[in-house]
């Protein structure tokens, strides 16, 4: 059933990018870095256009190790429209980090990133969800303290995040600041959330589960942030030999994203996430 964009709940909901290369999976032994291939580019170029057919603007979490190896991507992100965030820039758990190691990294992804698109990022997402406010709580004073706004690295998920987490974005005060916490898409069941908005889940489960679960959360006024990785529009591409279980979570079945994105895009709003933080504030 074609669905018209104009149908839908008039609620904005949000796409997020973390953009990173295939092979930066938390705490795998990579071994000749050096000589890996690089497609993150391509992967980037092809999502940027299917964005631009459904005028649709999304939030990238760009690594800095990546803005730094390629410097041409964020100028290109941004000047299409898009906005661009930190997602740290060495790819390591925010658990794996002492405070002063994080502070640094989220410095000098802001510096390269704010260089290199002339505004500097008011958003973060820690990889892996590493970021919680009961194993790592100075993280967040340490974001409010550098300048942002909003962090995206919580999921209500069990192993990886606090199943019992909030599912909807609420507002935390730091040490007198504000810091909106917004998590990504789950479908919640009486055996737990299931992780639908994004990563394997958003390719293993129905579409139609999936949407189902967007439009609920969206006639509540709840947006539905999706979040991809450019790896998961190169079904093909190579992978790091990791166990049968860890490869199938770090990268999921080998289906093309797009084939669940393309309709998502064409029947619901987006817009980015420091727009939908805007919109919070000035409420």
């Amino acid at each position: 059933m074609n669905i018209d964009k104009d149908e839908c709940i008039r609620c904005d909901n949000a796409l997020t990018v973390d953009l990173e290369e295939w092979f930066h999976i938390c705490g795998a032994e990579i071994r000749g870095e050096g000589s890996l291939e690089w497609r993150v580019r391509r992967n980037l170029d092809r999502l940027l256009a299917e964005l631009e057919a459904h005028g649709v603007r999304a939030t990238f979490f760009v690594l800095g190790a990546v803005a730094r190896e390629l410097p041409e991507l964020v100028p290109a992100i941004a000047s299409a429209g898009h906005e661009i965030a930190s997602h740290g820039f060495s790819h390591t758990l925010v658990t794996a980090l002492e405070p002063a190691a994080f502070r640094d990294e989220v410095q000098r992804t802001r510096d390269i990133l704010a260089q290199q698109s002339g505004r500097s990022p008011i958003g973060f997402r820690a990889p892996q969800w590493s970021l919680s406010r009961a194993r790592t709580p100075w993280a967040f004073e340490i974001l409010v303290e550098e300048g942002v706004r909003y962090d995206a690295s919580c999921t209500p998920l069990p192993f990886i995040g606090d199943r019992s987490g909030p599912r909807s974005p609420f507002r935390m005060s730091i040490n007198g600041k504000s810091l909106w916490e917004v998590p990504p898409l789950v479908t919640p069941t009486p055996l737990g959330n299931l992780p639908t908005g994004g990563g394997w889940g958003f390719r293993f489960f129905p579409l139609a589960l999936i949407e189902r679960t967007m439009r609920i959360c969206n006639e509540q006024g709840v947006p539905a942030v999706l979040y991809l990785h450019p790896r998961e529009l190169d079904p093909d591409g190579p992978r790091l030999r990791l166990p049968l279980f860890r490869e199938f979570v770090a990268y999921g079945p080998r289906t093309d994203v797009m084939e669940r994105l393309r309709p998502l895009l064409g029947r619901f709003r987006f817009t980015t996430l420091g727009n939908l933080v805007e919109q919070w504030d000035s409420a």
